[in-house]
């Protein structure tokens, strides 16, 4: 079964926060409701998001201020942030809210379809990071109980090649999305945000060839 991603909704009024539900529920994931942006930080104590939607106007803590600690927060700094506001002070108002960390600005009313496509970006690009550090984690718990024990030389053969396919898969669907981006002309944060990700599968690919038999440190290593 695949792990539904969560998307963190933050806004002090309760029926906004249900149209972000209704807008957001094709989307099929976990939706985490919080009405301040202190419960918002309390939430990113415990639990994982693939994006943040945070209303800008909102008592005590604004969205301006949630998102300093956000971005504070080693944690959560690489979550991305999709800022709403109400109100529309021109270009200034819009810079601060990148320069706070958002990815995005939307002003409201706001078109649900063009919200949704946008998150549904940062989604997909969640789900392949997952993907990506449990295929890095399942070799190198392999590759640690292979030095353990002498008797297991045949195994590792196998294993990359299992892991080398599932990562070719991982590998067709970042390209098959960055694609998507291109086409769409996308933002520049979700473009930036697949080619780290197209980074760190032609790191992972480059460790797996290494590992392969008769290649790189491998290949040194064999005898004569």
């Amino acid at each position: 079964m695949v792990q539904k991603a969560k998307i963190l909704l933050v806004d002090d009024r309760p029926e906004n926060l249900l149209a972000l539900e209704a807008i957001l529920s094709a989307l099929d994931q976990t939706l985490v409701r919080a009405s301040s942006g202190e419960e918002a930080l309390k939430a990113l104590l415990t639990d994982d998001f693939a994006v943040i939607l945070l209303d800008v106007q909102m008592p005590g803590m604004d969205g301006f201020e949630t998102a300093a600690h956000i971005k504070r927060r080693e944690r959560t700094r690489d979550i991305p942030i999709i800022f709403l506001t109400a109100i529309n002070h021109g270009p200034h108002h819009t810079f601060r809210g990148y320069a706070a960390g958002a990815v995005d600005y939307i002003s409201k009313p706001f078109d649900p379809w063009v919200l949704r496509a946008k998150v549904s970006v940062f989604v997909e690009l969640y789900m392949k990071n997952c993907k990506l550090r449990e295929q890095a984690a399942l070799l190198r718990l392999q590759l640690e109980g292979d030095a353990d024990d002498p008797d297991r030389e045949a195994e590792p053969a196998g294993l990359l090649a299992e892991l080398s396919a599932r990562l070719a898969a991982v590998e067709e669907q970042a390209e098959a999305l960055s694609k998507q981006l291109d086409d769409e002309s996308a933002d520049a944060a979700a473009v930036a945000t697949a080619a780290h990700l197209e980074r760190k599968l032609t790191g992972l690919r480059r460790a797996l060839d290494a590992l392969e038999p008769g290649t790189g440190s491998n290949a040194a290593a064999m005898p004569s």
